[in-house]
């Protein structure tokens, strides 16, 4: 006898800020009928993979959380992995996601089948099928290892800073670090006391500044805890400055001189040797890649025990990496440690690769090297479904969670048209996934992300920047705040019947 398969309304993929925003508003909704789909054993997306030592958040605290559970218990301005994880289970427990999530179960497979109206979602603890459709597995949920001759040859310990071995003891370890991105400037400092010699492998070199970072006082906590709209009053303070940095990234990125002032001050007031110096000073605008921050990164660099190496690596060998300068000298550089700080797969989601239409096509085939959607977060041919932090809703500046928020509230926008006119299929029309992507494509012209001199993971192979959002996010939630069934080829329910788990109007 075959088993019945579970259907549900809707099918959540991940528990990451995405996935647990999504539930929560499908169960205030009053909707029951849904399933989310988390392929590990516990919650947390990206804040529980990645716990590499010095793990924070580099958005304030108050503005990197949900604005319907604002956090009076902070312990600093800008919050560290474990608190951000904790605040993450708290709110799942809180509003009864976690009764909703079926662990263990990565996604393999979802199919949209035509004829029965539904998607078929194949993971590894069995198969469901919804009608609707939500990813919420971000852009940072895959790391990214760098295709390097002999890397899969390293008789030492290798991992990525995403997947952290906490039972390799570093201590007087020969270490090499590939990559210097938002999670190397992090880690780095926090193992430079322990390691032997520690070998920084440089591409490119970023702009880092000066994070303000602080304890919150007790004095503050009580006031966010006891006064009535004062943490509001913060995390809006803090928007609105954020959101000024626009002005630079896309209004006149002129105005970026002075961050790049601060930049260099910021690199001398660290590290003396000229030479060093040099090394890690930018040759491009600030902002054209991601701009990080932090108080320990340079300091770490111009200890005695770590070697800044720029030269390109030409392979890795058994025991050592190899690199070779503009000369064609090579080097050998003896480590019995790589940690890999590269990155994630943000431009070439793996979820891409196991959605597919009624043809059998997945999105990312669909994609191609072009990613698109409509505001997005639907896309033409897929219908019944939407993505959480799809293409071009990255932000530089500002914090994730509201752009999050804004993709939510258009589904549920959606959900809830879609219940109150009896319509069971929705899909973005071509048509107005082309017209806005044209203006994505127009605002972003004269950005920072696409004159500023880099070469970024922001910009695809033609040069079109399809990952971040290219004005300010105010705007967006605007374009999102309402669902525009006028864009969209819809399909009405024929049956006079009222589905019982329908989203309520």
């Amino acid at each position: 006898m075959t088993e019945a398969v579970p259907h549900y309304r809707v099918a959540v993929i991940g528990t990451g800020f995405a996935g647990i925003g999504m539930a929560v508003r499908l169960r205030q909704a009053g909707l029951r009928d849904f399933v989310i789909l988390e392929r590990a054993d516990g919650i947390g997306g990206t804040w529980r993979d990645n716990s590499y030592p010095g793990a924070a958040c580099d958005v304030p605290s108050h503005l990197y959380s949900f604005s319907f559970a604002l956090n009076p218990h902070w312990s600093r301005t800008f919050s560290p992995q474990p608190e951000i994880w904790d605040y993450m289970k708290r709110v799942a427990g809180e509003h009864g996601v976690d009764r909703h999530v079926r662990y263990g179960s990565d996604v393999k497979a979802a199919r949209w089948e035509p004829e029965d109206n539904r998607w078929r979602i194949e993971t590894s603890s069995g198969t469901v099928t919804a009608q609707f459709l939500v990813s919420g597995a971000g852009p940072l949920a895959d790391p990214t290892y760098p295709d390097i001759k002999g890397l899969d040859a390293f008789e030492g310990k290798l991992f990525h800073s995403a997947e952290w071995d906490h039972d390799h003891d570093l201590t007087g370890r020969r270490v090499a670090v590939i990559g210097t991105g938002a999670s190397a400037i992090q880690f780095v400092p926090k193992i430079q006391p322990q390691v032997g010699k520690l070998s920084l492998f440089q591409r490119t070199a970023p702009w880092v500044m000066f994070r303000h970072d602080r304890d919150i006082t007790k004095a503050e906590s009580w006031l966010y805890r006891n006064i009535p709209g004062a943490q509001q009053i913060a995390r809006k303070s803090i928007y609105w400055g954020r959101e000024s940095y626009i002005l630079g990234f896309a209004k006149n990125p002129k105005l970026l001189g002075i961050v790049e002032r601060l930049g260099r001050a910021n690199i001398n007031r660290s590290v003396k040797d000229p030479v060093l110096r040099a090394k890690l000073t930018p040759t491009f605008r600030a902002g054209c890649k991601r701009i990080l921050m932090s108080n320990d990164y340079y300091p770490a660099l111009a200890r005695p025990n770590v070697d800044v190496v720029t030269d390109g690596i030409v392979e890795v060998r058994p025991n050592s990496v190899v690199t070779r300068d503009s000369s064609g000298k090579e080097t050998e550089h003896e480590v019995d440690t790589i940690i890999l700080g590269t990155g994630f797969q943000v431009t070439d989601p793996p979820i891409a690769h196991r959605v597919y239409d009624s043809e059998g096509r997945s999105l990312a085939e669909h994609w191609g090297n072009d990613v698109q959607a409509f505001r997005g977060t639907t896309v033409n041919g897929f219908p019944n479904a939407f993505v959480l932090a799809g293409p071009n809703t990255g932000l530089g500046h500002t914090s994730q969670v509201f752009m999050i928020e804004a993709q939510i509230r258009y589904t549920m926008e959606a959900l809830k048209f879609a219940c109150r006119n009896r319509v069971d299929r929705l899909e973005p029309r071509p048509e107005a996934q082309r017209a806005y992507n044209k203006m994505i494509d127009k605002s972003m012209q004269g950005t920072v992300w696409v004159t500023g001199g880099c070469d970024s993971w922001y910009l695809n192979e033609e040069g079109r920047n399809t990952t971040l959002w290219p004005t300010f996010t105010w705007n967006y939630a605007l374009r999102t705040r309402w669902f525009d069934p006028h864009n969209y080829d819809l399909r009405r329910v024929r049956s006079t019947k009222k589905r019982k788990d329908a989203v309520p109007a």
